[in-house]
């Protein structure tokens, strides 16, 4: 069960000129992952992913390498802190966070292909068969106002529960994108609103009162997710729930949100925070202190897989029988061939749900033709 082999490919799929799409900091031009791959001593093979640009992952392999080849799969871990613990001068925050968590997934999809169990086994053990999402969409483009409201259009004739939305251009726009959204949608509809950290203190406060009337479910990243202060006191204010965490890296990261009481909700990337290993540590800071998760998932199959693994294996604690909101997974409405291409089955809603693979690992199958059509340039 030892790992004799560690690759990373660089993937990367251009959107067509004119259809660029995003938050309000910035429109993407084109999806950009980093697939990782893990080879065992027996032929046995893990997939995993890695956020952020490939050429900065790039730069951190050979480095990883020579910490885990030869490491039993099961040991990674422990590895791992060995890493941040010598090489405390790189910080947990940036790209070999993020390599680690896609090493930290594939190790998990060959270690559950090696015993025969899907991954969500090993980290908690299989508490959900399906996992209901909420559809992220209603994105900023080039021409907000032209293309809006025909997002949020299909997003009604798909007949979604949950939905997300990008606001963050200034209140009074927020006001506006969330009532057209309310309107559209009708009243039974969760609609959940994304800032992406655009506001300070004041624009934040202004803005939550302005979306008041139109209850949305939460508000995403309304600052700084290190802004702790301001989050707390904008928290202390607020008229909707808080979320936040998708560009927290582990643990350490997250523990001053909880103690500052700054949020409801923490989204952990397991493509960025440090895996299941570290997702399963934010899980347990936000079960200490009584707050929900929902991890954001924003790249290619192999993190949405992750994630449904993740969903399923969470405690349900404080609740029992009765669930009164769920833990929803985020899934991007958004043109992207590496969330709908990469696997022989794609993972897809139906009926407001996804199904948690069965089958041992991550439960996916490669379509190696399709990393060879998006392998990036070198």
């Amino acid at each position: 069960m030892n790992i004799a082999s560690i690759d990373f490919l660089a993937l990367h799929a251009p959107l067509a000129d004119g259809k660029a799409y995003g938050m309000s900091k910035s429109l993407a031009t084109g999806r950009a992952t980093t697939l990782v791959r893990i080879a065992l001593e027996d032929g046995t093979s893990g997939f995993g992913e890695a956020w952020g640009p490939p050429a900065f992952n790039m730069g951190y392999l050979a480095f990883l390498r020579g910490y885990l080849l030869g490491v039993n799969v099961l040991d990674v871990e422990h590895v791992f802190d060995q890493i941040f613990a010598r090489h405390y001068h790189f910080g947990f925050q940036g790209p070999m966070m993020a390599c680690i968590s896609g090493i930290d997934m594939a190790a998990k999809d060959a270690a559950g292909k090696m015993l025969g169990v899907p991954v969500c086994r090993l980290v908690g053990g299989r508490n959900l068969d399906a996992v209901p999402i909420y559809a992220s969409g209603g994105y900023l483009t080039a021409t907000p106002r032209e293309d809006y409201r025909g997002q949020i259009e299909r997003m009604a004739g798909a007949g979604f529960a949950h939905v997300k939305i990008k606001i963050g251009l200034g209140p009074e726009s927020d006001e506006e994108r969330l009532a057209t959204a309310r309107e559209i949608l009708g009243d039974d509809v969760e609609i959940l609103v994304d800032i992406n950290t655009n506001y300070t203190f004041d624009l934040a406060r202004e803005s939550m009162e302005r979306m008041r009337p139109y209850r949305p479910g939460w508000v995403e990243e309304p600052l700084s997710p290190r802004d702790y202060d301001g989050l707390a006191r904008l928290h202390a204010c607020a008229s909707a729930p808080i979320a936040t965490g998708e560009a927290l890296y582990g643990v350490h990261d997250f523990k001053p949100i909880v103690e500052a009481g700054s949020a409801d909700v923490l989204q952990p990337d397991l493509s960025l925070c440090g895996g299941f290993w570290q997702g399963r540590k934010i899980a347990e800071l936000a079960h200490a202190a009584h707050l929900r998760v929902s991890p954001h998932v924003w790249g290619g199959a192999v993190g949405l897989a992750a994630a449904l693994h993740y969903i399923s294996a969470l405690s349900v604690y404080p609740h029992a029988m009765n669930v009164p909101k769920p833990v929803l997974l985020e899934y991007d409405l958004g043109e992207n061939p590496l969330r709908s291409e990469l696997l022989k089955d794609p993972l897809v809603p139906v009926d407001g749900v996804i199904a948690v693979p069965e089958g041992p690992g991550l439960g996916i199958e490669i379509d190696m033709d399709a990393v060879e059509r998006h392998a990036a340039k070198q």
